[in-house]
């Protein structure tokens, strides 16, 4: 090993435990902060006094259940989104239950959702008036109203017809005010709580976009992806409301943003970055877009109007925190004060308030004390030539105080989804736990990711172990020619599809990888196949479009098929509760390998999803997976 910044085991307490604050939002008026909070299997949200940090309400929510999102609805009330342990890899999945409480924790009930009033959950949610089987979200908080908020319904079922509705903070009751002629339509309001804009999909996924002058008015279809070819989606209206900002895919390269004259439907492309696609940036307190953010290991911005006071402020945010990505996380009513949140690749973020009177920024709060970012790991952007020519991104994680130049192990992290998923330039504890026990780390985003314009996406359209998984191998064999990896201490691990990516890597390149781990994988894709499609006609079409619909080609790229050409030791890792990649499919690759004679050993968890979220699981994981990569590459182990 080198260097004495790598200890002779890894810590693992620091990236395993739960985080000390998730999110922190200032209240409209400014007189509270609210903070959610991890609390064993379930979510908590503290109200404190934002002049003193005394504790004036909280509330616990049931086992099982967490927070997805949550948002100031009026002054001293919150609204929050609820989710369920079992869902994605790195959090629980939302329900489209929304409960309200007071700033001081009285008055708290379940406004809408599918547990309302249901005594048979045996959940001590306290529910309001209306029982109805649908999702729902905010859309907009109406902060002139001192009662109602504006929210999207979906119904459930296969392909829904969506509607918003106005929605009593404080009763739960609702009526509609806005239908649209699409289904799972999202919506965008007007400066005035105006529904202007629906952008959805019909059972073809084909994109529509339909605009409304107003309240009554009629929908107007302005964008159809089946005539133009482009989707177009909706993010705000300019200060005078009139210029709608869209969102608009390109025939090739990332996304641009477009501005649309509302009286003339004439449209101008105002940003466009040559590699990534832009992130909107509003203007604190509102819902005013006033430019963009371009993501990567050196986060850029860039405004409609560069010299405008918005860009001043943001570039003296810049100046204020260099090297870092900061965003306004919530605002005042008036924007007088503005909690900003920073991170970073080695810092999960600190919170911070800024007086615009002062022009002064006071440290609240860290999200994760324990970790102390200069011992972490920096992520670098990499730009690879695939062997047909394209250009794949990522970033290589180096360990702290390697020597430049030095060829390590290496651990290839191909991301899950796959589809309009990409890896980020930001904290990830699993990257910089395998840092701290020696290796470099290389994230792909292959084709098929988002973030890099709809045509690279589409490029990854039925290339499941065909061309995704040649962006995987081009890239890990770039690592041993730029001298990054060790050419014989290379594994590939992966959650999900990266665990399908790990096994067909190990499959079709049985000399480049020394061993191969996937966690909550998908192995088998006509299984896949036959769950999925018992979704709404969108979701079959999806699959058909996305990953394919021939069985037996399906079978022939499956990694239950491909066990006999793998010859490296495997780790399986799976949770018996997994709703998305059924425990089934760990177990028939665990067959399958065993059958092959190929070396396997496994972790199987009985109370856990797609993910762990336990403490001791997480532990387990690690523990397992840092001894399997060290027997076969060389690096620590977990200590403690």
């Amino acid at each position: 090993m080198f260097g004495a910044s790598v200890q002779a085991q890894v810590d693992l307490a620091p990236f395993i435990q739960d985080e000390g604050i998730r999110d922190l939002k200032i209240s409209p008026d400014g007189r509270f902060l609210a903070a959610t909070l991890p609390a064993g299997d379930r979510s908590a949200i503290a109200i404190l006094n934002r002049i003193d940090r005394s504790v004036v309400g909280s509330f616990q929510l049931p086992s099982d259940t967490h927070i997805a999102d949550f948002w100031w609805a009026k002054d001293d009330r919150l609204l929050f989104g609820l989710a369920e342990r079992l869902g994605s890899r790195d959090y629980p999945i939302a329900t489209g239950e929304l409960y309200a409480m007071n700033a001081d924790g009285g008055r708290a009930q379940l406004l809408v959702g599918y547990r309302v009033q249901n005594a048979g959950t045996g959940s001590n949610i306290r529910s309001g008036p209306k029982e109805e089987r649908v999702f729902a979200w905010p859309i907009d908080m109406l902060a002139g109203d001192p009662r109602n908020v504006l929210v999207g319904i979906s119904p459930f079922a296969g392909d829904p017809y969506t509607r918003v509705d106005r929605m009593d903070v404080y009763t739960g009751r609702r009526h509609t005010v806005a239908t649209v002629p699409v289904t799972r339509a999202q919506f965008v309001t007007d400066h005035e709580g105006e529904v202007r804009f629906a952008v959805g999909a019909k059972s073809d996924n084909l994109s529509q976009l339909y605009y409304r002058a107003g309240r009554g008015a009629d929908w107007e279809l302005v964008n159809h992806q089946g005539t133009t070819g482009r989707v177009e989606t909706p993010i705000g209206f300019s200060s005078d409301g009139s210029v709608a900002y869209l969102q608009v895919t390109q025939p090739s390269g990332p996304d641009a943003i477009v501005a649309m004259d509302i009286a003339t439907r004439g449209r101008r492309e105002l940003l466009r970055d040559a590699v990534v696609d832009p992130e909107i940036i509003y203007r604190p307190g509102t819902e005013v877009a006033i430019g963009v953010r371009y993501p990567g290991a050196r986060p850029r911005m860039a405004f409609f109007e560069p010299d405008a006071d918005d860009a001043r402020l943001f570039r003296m945010f810049e100046e204020a925190f260099p090297g870092d990505r900061i965003v306004v996380a919530s605002s005042t009513r008036d924007a007088r004060t503005k909690l900003l949140l920073t991170t970073s690749d080695r810092d999960p973020g600190s919170f911070f308030t800024y007086d615009s009177s002062t022009k002064k920024a006071d440290f609240v709060v860290a999200r994760r004390a324990a970790i102390d970012p200069v011992r972490m790991a920096e992520m670098a952007s990499v730009a690879i030539r695939a062997r047909d020519g394209a250009t794949v991104h990522g970033y290589l994680t180096r360990p702290a105080g390697a020597p430049a130049g030095q060829a390590l192990p290496l651990v290839v992290l191909p991301h899950g989804g796959p589809f309009g998923i990409k890896d980020e330039w930001a904290f990830d504890p699993e990257i910089q736990i395998l840092a701290q026990a020696g290796y470099a780390v290389l994230q792909v985003n292959y084709r098929g990711s988002g973030g890099y314009g709809r045509s690279f996406q589409l490029a990854g359209a039925r290339e499941w172990g065909g061309k995704m998984q040649d962006d995987l191998t081009d890239a890990t064999r770039w690592a041993i020619e730029q001298g990054h990896a060790s050419a014989d201490r290379i594994c590939i691990y992966g959650g999900s599809y990266g665990a399908y990516a790990a096994m067909m890597g190990a499959a079709r390149e049985p000399e480049l990888y020394r061993c191969a781990a996937g966690y909550v994988g998908v192995y088998d894709l006509p299984m896949m196949r036959n769950d999925d499609r018992r979704g709404g006609a969108w979701l079959r079409t999806w699959f058909d479009e996305w990953v394919g619909n021939d069985a037996q080609a399906l079978s022939a790229i499956s990694p239950t098929k491909r066990a006999a050409d793998i010859r490296v030791p495997v780790l399986l890792v799976a949770g018996g509760k997994d709703e998305v990649a059924p425990v089934a499919h760990t177990r028939s690759m665990e067959r399958a390998l065993r059958a092959a004679n190929v070396p396997v050993e496994t972790l199987y968890v009985a109370n856990e999803g797609h993910g762990f979220y336990k403490p001791e699981n997480r532990r387990a994981h690690y523990t397992k997976l840092l001894d399997f990569l060290a027997t076969h590459l060389g690096g620590e182990r977990a200590g403690g």
